[in-house]
């Protein structure tokens, strides 16, 4: 990777996850480390490791993790304990797949090691989350490849919420499609949704636009439409926490809202992810449950009331791009376009 991205999501060091503390950026930028499982779901459920592919990893740590906790347990124990623990880790977040894949993949090496004693039980899942960690950068490298083939030489686009190297393993899908191509010497600007209510494109896609040298503009949210009305943008590219078989694709919310201009107004709408983000258990984006956040994110963001106290709030976290607004799927095996069908 280029020392352009010299940071890291989520990593090991000793016997502890580690993960870069992504409420404090873009002002701090600070290492959590993280011995119990529990510590890394509230981690995940807060936001503070956070993007589908990157949870998917942290999912795996937070398994370890476990294994590590119960390790002198009775097997039989150790075992019913673990199978707890990944329920819980699961169930943090329900609308991005890759939490649930990731326990999955635990589930598959646990399979294989039946008869292994509680150590080698913990050593595997600790390489599982390596694996999957350095599966995941590959993975983004060559997502942002087949994504800057994409690009014309000299490309304006926008982006919404952040799926960068902070979103994943590292490198990113939506921002690895930018990196890919400005390491290619293409001449790449994005305009970045600032993503209400948390500002996801404002604290973090910024920061790591920036550190790579890519001219960004950060806009609010509801100027995009005015902006591929008034200016020429080349394209939309945003990432997926999830893509149903028929290729409706769940993302932050008001990724809808920019696909339906971009649609209007004859934008290319392009969304990166890695297979992992594809479920194909969910028939179509109908079937993909949309997660609620706490209120207090609208009426209090960041610490200052904005709204009245007492006043009603309805608050998704994602919403649901349906297939026939999305121009082409980005994966690690290449370009998608429709109709999409991503069934096993």
């Amino acid at each position: 990777m280029s020392d352009l991205f010299n940071f890291r999501t989520i990593f090991w060091d000793g016997d502890n996850a580690v993960i870069i503390e992504q409420t404090k950026l873009p002002l701090t930028e600070e290492y959590l480390p993280i011995n119990d499982y529990r510590v890394l779901n509230d981690a995940i459920l807060r936001l503070a490791v956070r993007g589908a592919p990157a949870i998917g990893i942290a999912g795996v740590f937070g398994a370890a993790l476990a294994a590590k906790e119960f390790v002198r347990l009775p097997r039989e124990q150790f075992r019913a304990k673990l199978a707890e623990a990944m329920r819980e880790i699961a169930s943090v977040r329900p609308t991005a797949v890759n939490l649930r894949w990731g326990i999955r993949r635990v589930e598959q090496v646990l399979s294989g090691l039946r008869d292994a004693d509680n150590e080698a039980v913990y050593a595997a899942l600790r390489q599982l989350g390596q694996d999957i960690l350095d599966e995941d950068i590959a993975m983004c490298k060559a997502i942002g490849k087949f994504g800057a083939e994409l690009l014309p030489d000299d490309c304006t686009a926008i982006t919404h919420c952040n799926a960068g190297g902070l979103a994943t393993g590292g490198f990113g899908t939506a921002l690895g499609v930018f990196f890919a191509a400005h390491l290619a010497g293409k001449k790449v600007k994005v305009f970045a949704d600032e993503t209400r209510p948390l500002l996801q494109g404002a604290r973090l896609t910024t920061w790591e636009l920036m550190r790579a040298g890519i001219e960004v503009t950060l806009i609010t949210d509801n100027m995009a439409a005015h902006l591929m009305k008034t200016r020429k943008i080349d394209c939309c590219v945003t990432g997926a926490d999830r893509i149903a078989v028929n290729g409706d694709a769940a993302n932050k919310i008001g990724t809808y809202g920019l696909a339906v201009s971009a649609n209007y107004h004859k934008v290319p709408f392009y969304v990166a992810a890695p297979y992992s983000t594809l479920d194909g258990e969910t028939a179509s984006g109908k079937d993909i449950p949309i997660e609620e956040r706490n209120p207090a994110e609208v009426t209090e963001g960041f610490g200052r009331r904005t709204a009245p106290a007492g006043v009603k709030v309805w608050s998704p976290a994602f919403d649901v791009t349906p297939a026939e607004l999305i121009s082409a799927i980005i994966t690690e095996k290449g370009v998608h376009r429709k109709p999409y069908n991503f069934g096993n």
